[in-house]
């Protein structure tokens, strides 16, 4: 999380893509897949964004943070639905 707070995204994700391949505890990988949507949102990539948001969902229905970000991509951003 170091890198991802310092603004080295691309560090952050290789850490974060081998954190999802290491963890195996369902609801700690939700918050994994969370953080690499966030990065991906940063970047503009609301393709990926969204996916691993949705991913993140699939462990945790619960995490309003995750339904949050995609409603505001889906509203605002290149996907919106007007």
């Amino acid at each position: 999380m170091l890198a991802q707070s310092e603004g080295n995204y691309a560090e952050a994700l290789q850490n974060y893509y081998e954190a999802t391949r290491l963890e195996i505890d369902p609801y700690d990988q939700n918050y994994i897949l969370y953080n690499i949507g966030l990065i991906h949102t940063s970047n503009g990539e609301h393709t990926k964004a969204l996916e691993y948001y949705f991913r993140a969902l699939e462990r945790n229905p619960f995490l309003s943070q995750a339904f949050n970000n995609m409603v505001v991509i889906c509203h605002y951003g290149e996907h919106a639905i007007l």
